[in-house]
């Protein structure tokens, strides 16, 4: 006389698989679109800022993280760079804080 809850949800009929492909359609181009609007410029500027770091010569003018304008005396292997920002006054910096190069020195011509 009763219908059991079990049958009355089989008479219903199962959802497609397409259904459930279409709910994810929007989050993947959510997600494509998240990537190449702020993931993909964000990776494109660390790596020309790590390549700007890597390029730093002994003579080169720069603009610090704080704001300070030095130039550079000597370029340590441990990740920092002695930075002359007056005359006579030479700070230690972290070469990932230098975060603009003013003026490039040119690389000395070879003698051959």
């Amino acid at each position: 006389m009763f219908i059991t809850p079990a049958y009355a949800q089989a008479a219903g009929g199962a959802a497609g698989g397409g259904a459930v492909i279409a709910q994810f359609v929007p989050l993947i181009l959510i997600f494509a679109i998240m990537y190449f609007l702020l993931i993909r410029p964000q990776q494109k500027k660390l790596r020309d800022h790590r390549a700007m770091v890597e390029a730093l010569r002994r003579g080169d003018q720069v603009v610090t993280g704080g704001g300070i304008v030095g130039k550079v005396t000597n370029v340590k292997g441990d990740g920092e760079v002695e930075v002359e920002i007056a005359q006579g006054v030479r700070v230690r910096v972290v070469k990932s804080t230098i975060t603009q190069v003013l003026s490039r020195t040119e690389p000395a011509a070879n003698a051959n």
